[in-house]
């Protein structure tokens, strides 16, 4: 989805791919919900003879973004940084193709509002209010993974606008021009196909999320996340998020 021509891109491939990307959030929750919330980790700042500014946690990804950059992971659209400011030139060579996404992509990005949910309201959601355990680095690392995977799904919603546009351009130009958000929130949004994902979500979650057993007399399948709340996370931020991206990227369309 990183280049190519318009006959590539359509909501059929994005469709399959937003499908594909609902395995991995929910993949990745799993491994975040094993561990507590780890307050130090978010809120403790790191000495002033560190020369470090920000929580441990904030160190950690930025340092995990800046190495990532090295090798190109933000030369791709679908992939959208949480410190901009601070990445690094990449060793890998832009490859040349035909780009699917108009310019303005490049200036939305809803990261920081993704990372303020995530920390105050996700985690409490998901995960135990314990104390430490002092798996700082592997729970970083969880919570790194599964961020990058929400913003990557969240921001495929400039891929979805940019069909939508191209495929109804006189239905959504006048909006545009207006400036209008609420009538592109409106007409964006499809209520079937959300409780759809929401259903598909819940669902995934119950199969992904059973204990394994060859005992074949237990009565009870335990579950390692509650369904309802995979849900919850789409249906109260994955979807409106997307939509407020889709919403932004169209507000720049014609610029």
């Amino acid at each position: 989805m990183a280049c190519g021509d318009d006959g590539k891109l359509s909501l059929d491939s994005i469709r399959d791919s937003l499908i594909r990307q609902e395995d991995t959030i929910i993949f990745n929750l799993i491994e975040r919900i094993k561990f507590p919330i780890n307050p130090t980790l978010y809120k403790q700042q790191l000495p002033s003879s560190s020369n470090i500014s920000g929580s441990l946690f904030q160190y950690l990804f930025q340092e995990t973004e800046a190495l990532q950059s090295k090798v190109g992971r933000y030369l791709s659209p679908e992939e959208n940084p949480f410190f901009p400011d601070n990445l690094s030139d990449s060793i890998i060579p832009l490859t040349k193709c035909t780009p699917v996404l108009h310019p303005a992509a490049e200036s939305v990005n809803v990261n920081e509002k993704i990372l303020d949910i995530y920390i105050n309201q996700m985690l409490p959601l998901f995960c135990t209010e314990a104390d430490d355990d002092a798996n700082f680095a592997t729970t970083a690392a969880c919570d790194i993974q599964l961020l990058q995977a929400l913003s990557r799904r969240i921001h495929y919603g400039k891929f979805v606008a940019e069909v939508k546009f191209k495929d109804s351009t006189d239905e959504y130009k006048p909006f545009i021009l207006a400036q209008d958000r609420d009538a592109l929130m409106k007409l964006l949004t499809f209520e079937a196909v959300e409780e759809m994902v929401k259903k598909r979500v819940a669902k995934k979650a119950k199969v992904f999320g059973q204990e394994v057993t060859l005992n074949d007399s237990v009565e009870e399948v335990k579950e390692k996340i509650d369904p309802l709340l995979v849900s919850r996370l789409y249906d109260e931020w994955v979807m409106p998020l997307t939509k407020l991206v889709e919403v932004e990227y169209l507000l720049r369309r014609l610029d």
